[in-house]
């Protein structure tokens, strides 16, 4: 037998393959991996639930609660049995919006509001410049005390502003009378309604001023030295500096903190009420004043829940400028 012939004769070997995957295995693995993305997905949904919880129980029920009671008539009965109260409508709104002396209020409290901003702002602003002038030592002092005044409490504040204003033995009296050769020996400061106010300006202004103080002066500690040595070589004075250099920079975070100081001296309550031994006079009545003598002096809780409602509407165009403000510095930033 030839070569040929013993070679055709042998049988062919086979040789192996490596083996394919199978092509209907991968939709299962898929499947089996996208049970588990859909569950990752709904992970931060789920640790944030506990806080939205919190938020709609302590804000939005209330506000809701409030919106309800302010188209009812809500008295203490209705209050204490449960029973249910009587729809009325918007004529909680039509009589207080028909009352002139809630207006009397709304320009108290305007009028009251702005000067306490304006006040905090300027004064804040001195402060956080000169915190830049400062040695360390010495700023971090003056830190320490604002921040200390800021974490008092309130009715802390109240009593010793009471005690400076005192008639008989006030430091303010004394003071005036002493260095200043005015006789304010007796003075009562609450006689008069504007001196009175000036008081209560006096603690508002006070607690107000460490946050805005601190927060200007981190503002002002990103603007870059390099522009305003640049700018005072160029001849510009001091003036011209922080008007073309260093007011740019800050502006939004000014603007910010403007905004919340509106907000917060719109609606305040707790240093009148303290003041003023826990009954104001209706001279000294602001809107969150006005508000709590309707809802628990007059026993309509319905008007006192339209009042807070009209305050909140008042507001609502400084709360949108406010996340306004916040939404531009997150595009800068």
């Amino acid at each position: 037998m030839s070569a040929a012939e013993m070679k055709a004769a042998d049988p062919p070997v086979s040789v192996p393959q490596p083996e394919q995957p199978e092509q209907h295995d991968a939709p299962r693995a898929a499947a089996g991996r996208a049970p588990r993305r859909r569950a990752g997905a709904y992970l931060p949904y789920a640790l944030i639930a506990p806080t939205v919880v919190a938020i709609a129980a302590v804000f939005v029920w209330p506000l809701v609660k409030t919106v309800i009671m302010s188209f009812q008539d809500v008295g203490r009965r209705e209050l204490w049995t449960g029973q249910a109260a009587e729809w009325v409508g918007f004529e909680q709104f039509t009589n207080i919006l028909g009352d002139g002396r809630f207006w009397d209020v709304v320009w108290r409290t305007v009028l009251f509001m702005v000067a306490c901003v304006v006040a905090t702002m300027g004064i804040g602003l001195f402060l956080a410049q000169a915190m830049q002038r400062m040695s360390l030592w010495i700023r971090l002092a003056l830190t320490a005390a604002l921040v200390a005044a800021w974490a008092m409490p309130l009715l802390v504040a109240t009593s010793i502003f009471r005690w400076f204003a005192d008639s008989d033995y006030g430091v303010l009296n004394m003071m005036l009378t002493k260095y200043l050769g005015l006789d304010f020996r007796g003075h009562n400061w609450w006689l008069d309604p504007k001196q009175g106010f000036l008081i209560i300006a006096a603690v508002v202004i006070w607690g107000a001023i460490p946050f805005v103080a601190i927060t200007l002066y981190a503002a002002l500690t990103q603007v870059p030295r390099e522009l305003e040595e640049a700018a005072a070589l160029d001849g510009a004075g001091a003036l011209g500096v922080f008007r073309y250099v260093t007011w740019p920079v800050i502006k939004p975070v000014f603007q910010m903190v403007a905004t919340l100081s509106v907000i917060w001296d719109f609606n305040v309550f707790g240093q009148v009420f303290l003041m003023r031994g826990n009954k104001p006079e209706p001279e000294y009545s602001l809107l969150g004043i006005y508000s709590f003598e309707k809802a628990f002096e007059s026993n309509s809780f319905s008007q006192g829940a339209a009042i807070s409602l009209i305050t909140v509407l008042l507001l609502s165009g400084v709360a949108v400028y406010y996340l306004r403000q916040l939404l531009k510095i997150g595009e800068v930033e």
